[in-house]
């Protein structure tokens, strides 16, 4: 039989071996908060970190990868909630991209509910009242149906970097968000569940960082996506992106939509004295700038069919050589529920940017998360936070399909084709938009992010086909009319239906029917 001060040495030998194994394992986890540490601002940096540590850095409930538009947000919503942060963003100066230009009116309606919008004050940013639409010398003005919205209610427009650093400023001033520059490498993955992330300093020192819950908001480049689900990236085509200076746009406060051929060109201003030029170029390869096949490109086929308005102007941004390129790429989201970790934002799902809608199904996608974990104290049982957050898949399918829907049919209706049904398609639907009255405001609210109804949605796109088959009809129908409309309503079907799939019919049309939509907050 063991004595007592044998038995006493055990247990003091086991405790001893307990301490000294979890302090092993929290300075596995935070060493990072003890280091040097990147801040938006390098004068405010060493204040940022000593607030973050008296809120207890060390012990963060969430982890935020990435801190764009949707990272930014996101780390500010949970920390205005309480919620202690840690953002990880690859690069924390200003970003300069040529699109997340432009803020719908739907987009702007949840900035304020996230408590975000002066973010669009002082920046330069420009009030946007709707859409101007021009085809073969026709042009038509569509209006967003403001009227029962505050005066303030509008679509804004601006340089997407200082956007961005408006968002990561107004995040980083709470005292429980620590915003920090690194590279996510990976994610820690224990028994199947996301504890947290290895990621590298901008000196290139290898850290970790643990959380219950990891939140990656990468982008559309994003090198964990796959980690996380089964991406499928379609590349339709390709921006190219001009700034205009010292010109008028025909419609002030308007973007502006070419139905060029073979594709779009959209006009919209980024400041007081700047225009957004976006040329789009249909396919993954656009001509060369350094042999100058681009600006002869823009030159030859392009510049003829802009507004007369907006002709000297684009010829003269093209003389002086800055023009830039950026891929388009459209993904449906595919979640894969994984405990410990949740996609959001360009990670999660794209669409084709012709209506501007990637910030708005972002900030609506935010919304619906902060909702979901307000009920939530604590995070840490990660299987059990994982099946109730499924329910996020399908709250969030009423705006965000409605959006990437709408996005993928107008974008293939907005381009040339040689097909004599896809070409009465196209100018049925300018035709349909130029009626007016519910004809134009429904397919704008839809666009805007203030009708998020996707049934409205379908409704609309075959009202345009019908009217397209009526048009070719009328006076008098003939058989090769007759079969042009037939191939027509099969063209239209061929372009939405395969979108809708993807989104997912029974989430799109009948959310109610899922079972995760019932899903009650897990039982602290």
């Amino acid at each position: 039989m063991v004595d007592q001060y044998t038995a006493g040495s055990i247990l003091a030998s086991l405790l001893g071996f307990v301490v000294l194994y979890n302090l092993f394992v929290k300075r596995n986890c935070n060493r990072g908060s003890t280091e040097t540490r990147e801040s938006t601002n390098n004068n405010t940096a060493t204040n940022e970190e000593r607030r973050f540590k008296n809120a207890g850095g060390g012990d963060v409930d969430v982890i935020v990868v990435g801190a764009g538009v949707a990272g930014a947000a996101l780390a500010h919503t949970l920390g205005k909630d309480g919620r202690r942060v840690r953002v990880i963003e690859r690069d924390l100066t200003e970003p300069d991209r040529i699109v997340g230009e432009l803020l719908q009116p739907g987009g702007y309606l949840k900035l304020i509910e996230l408590g975000l919008e002066d973010c669009v004050e002082e920046i330069d940013a420009q009030r946007v009242f709707g859409y101007a639409l021009f085809k073969d010398g026709k042009n038509t003005r569509l209006s967003y149906p403001l009227e029962k919205f505050h005066s303030d209610v509008s679509g804004r427009s601006f340089h997407n970097g200082r956007f961005i650093q408006r968002m990561r400023e107004k995040a980083a001033s709470l005292p429980n968000v620590q915003m920090e520059q690194g590279t996510v490498t990976s994610l820690l993955e224990e028994n199947g569940t996301i504890k947290g992330v290895q990621y590298k300093t901008k000196n290139g020192e290898e850290l970790t960082a643990c959380a219950p819950l990891t939140i990656v908001c990468d982008g559309c480049f994003s090198n964990l996506r796959r980690s996380l689900c089964t991406p499928k990236v379609d590349v339709p085509s390709c921006f190219v992106g001009l700034v205009l200076e010292n010109c008028q746009l025909p419609y002030a406060n308007h973007g502006h939509v070419i139905l060029a051929d073979p594709s779009p060109i959209l006009f919209y201003p980024i400041s007081s004295t700047e225009i957004r030029c976006l040329v789009d170029v249909p396919g993954q390869k656009v001509p060369s700038i350094s042999n100058g096949e681009m600006a002869e490109y823009l030159k030859t086929v392009v510049a003829p069919q802009i507004p007369p308005e907006l002709h000297d102007a684009f010829i003269t941004t093209i003389d002086k050589g800055n023009i830039r390129t950026m891929t388009n790429r459209s993904m449906p989201a595919s979640p894969q529920p994984t405990p410990g970790a949740l996609l959001l934002g360009d990670a999660f799902n794209m669409r084709h940017p012709l209506t501007g809608g990637g910030m708005t199904v972002a900030l609506s996608d935010i919304v619906v998360l902060r909702d979901l974990l307000r009920p939530l104290q604590d995070l840490n049982d990660s299987p059990t936070l994982c099946k109730y957050l499924e329910s996020f898949y399908t709250l969030r399918k009423p705006v965000a399909s409605t959006i990437n829907t709408l996005a993928g049919a107008l974008y293939k209706v907005f381009c040339a084709s040689p097909d004599q049904a896809r070409k009465e398609m196209r100018e049925a639907c300018f035709d349909y938009l130029s009626l007016g009255g519910i004809c134009s405001m429904g397919p704008v609210s839809l666009l805007s992010g203030l009708n998020p109804r996707p049934l409205s949605l379908v409704l609309h796109f075959f009202a345009v086909a019908i009217y397209g088959v009526g048009r070719l009809l009328l006076p008098f129908p003939s058989p090769t009319r007759m079969w042009i409309g037939a191939r027509l309503i099969s063209s239209a079907s061929g372009i939405i239906f395969p979108i809708i799939k993807a989104e997912g019919v029974r989430q799109m049309f009948f959310p109610a029917t899922v079972s995760a939509y019932y899903r009650a907050p897990p039982v602290n």
